[in-house]
């Protein structure tokens, strides 16, 4: 589990982050959400060590990272897995060698040893035989999939997705939004990703921190953030016409509530001249 109680941040006079409190739990999905400037990815920053908060603390299992001693800031971060935005893979190394990296900077396991746990995790990701390939021979949806072996080979306590399906096509990306769930429920990991797509918020939002200017606005999961009343979250998440009339076809599904014509008309023609009699 990672607390955060009361961080804030600042650069040259300018608050990014003011005054943040959230538990992000193990075995979950926690997803921090917000529009570009609200903060988000300073507030990761912070949570990983990048950056030194001016004010708060965060908490890994009870104990302040920022208080810890270089030997036990470096214990901790042989707990955290990352999966950077663009993968960031070596294109020199092998997909073999991108995923034995961790290995041989935290570990003194004979090569044996290290190359049985790079086969366990490539597998793992549906990726067993493309050991020696290349990062320029694999497609993008594979590079995030060589990513996350990477970022779970040394079996983390701590997982950390920067916009993981950034870049993606629909479909890749909700194999990758299912393989980070899989992975999180069955390594019971507290696994946190700051990502802008609207699908994985739907779908992997066990719970949801939604930031706006610095400041958490919001906190719920994805059942709730469907009845949310916040304005400033519903103009973030259903900006368009087709994700409002999705939220209002997910309410009445949630309510148990079988849309019937009236409905899927009131739904349809919402935005119609009201003198003209849709039927």
């Amino acid at each position: 589990m990672i607390e955060l109680k009361n961080i804030s941040k600042g650069f040259e006079n300018v608050q990014v982050i003011n005054d943040v409190s959230s538990v992000m739990k193990p075995g979950q999905c926690n997803l921090i959400i917000g529009s570009s400037g609200s903060g988000k990815t300073v507030l990761m920053k912070c949570m990983v060590g990048l950056f030194l908060p001016d004010a708060g603390e965060v908490l890994y299992d009870g104990h302040d990272f920022i208080k810890m001693n270089d030997e036990e800031k470096k214990e901790i971060r042989t707990q955290i897995g990352m999966l950077f935005q663009g993968s960031a893979l070596f294109d020199s190394l092998t997909v073999e060698q991108n995923v034995m990296f961790p290995l041989e900077m935290f570990t003194k396991w004979n090569y044996k040893k290290k190359l049985e746990r790079v086969n366990e995790v490539l597998e793992r990701v549906e990726l067993k035989g493309t050991n020696k390939k290349f990062p320029s021979e694999v497609s993008g949806g594979m590079k995030k999939r060589v990513g996350i072996a990477r970022a779970v080979v040394l079996n983390p306590k701590y997982l950390f997705c920067d916009e993981p399906n950034s870049g993606l096509d629909p479909l890749t990306s909700m194999i990758i939004d299912k393989l980070i769930m899989e992975i999180t429920k069955e390594f019971k990991i507290t696994t946190i990703v700051n990502t802008h797509d609207m699908n994985s918020v739907m779908e992997m939002g066990d719970s949801i921190l939604y930031m706006h200017q610095g400041e958490k606005e919001w906190e719920g999961n994805n059942k709730e953030i469907i009845f949310s009343k916040n304005d400033k979250l519903n103009d973030f998440i259903f900006a368009s016409e087709f994700l409002k009339d999705a939220k209002d076809m997910r309410m009445l599904e949630e309510t148990g509530k079988i849309p019937n014509e009236r409905d899927m008309s009131e739904l349809t023609h919402k935005d119609a001249d009201p003198l003209i009699d849709p039927d």
